[in-house]
C-alpha cells in the first residue's frame, strides 16, 4: 500500500444554526477548526415540516413561479 495517501482525519466543531456546537473527526480544515453551517436539520423546511418558507435569490417565493401565470391566463382565454 502506497504511503501519504490517505486523508488527515482530525477533530473539528460543527456549529448548528442555533449556535450548539459537536465536535467531530473529518478531513475539513485543520485540527481544531470551527465549520459553521448555513442549513442544517433543526433549519432546514425538509426536517422541520415545511414551516419557513423558501426564497430564491430576488427574495421572491417559491410559490411565485411564474408557471402558475401562465396557467391563470390559460384558463381565462379558454373560458372566453
Amino acid at each position: 500500500m502506497k504511503a501519504e495517501i490517505h486523508p488527515n482525519y482530525h477533530m473539528i466543531t460543527v456549529v448548528m444554526t442555533d449556535g450548539s456546537e459537536y465536535q467531530t473527526r473529518s478531513t475539513w480544515g485543520k485540527e481544531g477548526d470551527k465549520l459553521n453551517l448555513d442549513i442544517d436539520p433543526k433549519s432546514h423546511p425538509a426536517w422541520t415540516g415545511g414551516s419557513q418558507q423558501i426564497l430564491d435569490r430576488g427574495g421572491r417565493s417559491a410559490s411565485n413561479a411564474p408557471s402558475g401565470a401562465f396557467l391563470l391566463r390559460a384558463v381565462i382565454i379558454c373560458a372566453i
